[in-house]
């Protein structure tokens, strides 16, 4: 079996490990993690029983899959801290938001590279990717790709520029759904919920909206569709689609995912 090693150890390399190490897609024999912390990579070993590498070219020297998570901003200093070590069969994938194909291969060489943009519910096995492989990774991606099926659902795009609007749409979309949830709950208390009773009648029923929009898109019906069946004419919910249509709630949204697919864009080419 293949060894993967993660050069940076944080929430989301952490939702990675735990899921293929869950679904045996890797033993905790075959997983190296490196970070600039030494106590997350001691937790790292004793909660999962994972390899450590004294540092990053260690790693890169030991890994036949190479994850790159660490933040953006760090992500200069670590292509440096790993090239000249860097296996040269060796499969890269980045998580890292904003930092292109061509970028790493400008430090590190035309080797295979996959660039992914997970999300937060990879941490309950409900994560939604996005991976993209240069012409050197094409064959290899569904390697990448059963990476992330661990955590949930993954697709593969064929344009690397899509990424940007995947990042605004599911990346940063968790943010989105909870902050509707906080809303939510925070106006349940102020009708005379408990924030107990708030909490728990809005985490099930997002939970539920949920499930049932994947059902009946499975069935060909949109969430527009399921709008209708909820919203009777002269009810309670048509009553508070009136103050959200009077705020323009969908022209909102509309704009703010633009927005944050615009400085996705920004990111990627180093302008902001």
């Amino acid at each position: 079996m293949d060894t993967i090693g993660f050069v940076g150890s944080g929430n989301m390399a952490e939702a990675m490990i735990n899921g293929v190490l869950k679904a045996n897609v890797y033993r905790p024999g075959k997983v190296y993690v490196s970070d600039i912390r030494p106590e997350r990579i001691e937790y790292l070993r004793e909660h999962y029983g994972v390899r450590t590498a004294v540092n990053n070219a260690e790693l890169a020297a030991n890994a036949d899959i190479l994850v790159l998570s660490v933040k953006p901003q760090n992500m200069t200093d670590a292509l440096e801290s790993i090239k000249g070590y860097v296996k040269e069969e060796a499969l890269v994938v980045s998580i890292a938001a904003g930092i292109r194909t061509v970028d790493i291969a400008a430090v590190l060489g035309d080797i295979a590279i996959v660039r992914v943009m997970p999300n937060m519910p990879a941490w309950v096995d409900e994560g939604a990717s996005a991976l993209f492989a240069n012409e050197k990774a094409k064959t290899r991606v569904e390697v990448a790709r059963l990476i992330f099926l661990s955590v949930g659902e993954a697709v593969v795009i064929e344009d690397e520029s899509l990424l940007d609007a995947i990042t605004a749409v599911s990346g940063s979309g968790p943010a989105y759904f909870f902050l509707l949830i906080d809303e939510m709950i925070k106006t349940g208390i102020e009708l005379g919920l408990s924030e107990d009773v708030a909490r728990d009648l809005v985490l099930q029923t997002g939970k539920g909206a949920t499930l049932l929009a994947e059902k009946a898109a499975g069935e060909g019906d949109s969430p527009a569709k399921l709008v209708k069946k909820v919203a009777t004419p002269g009810g309670t919910t048509e009553a508070a689609f009136k103050v959200f249509n009077e705020g323009k709630f969908g022209p909102m949204v509309d704009t703010a995912i633009k927005k944050a697919c615009e400085r996705s864009r920004e990111l990627s080419t180093g302008s902001g």
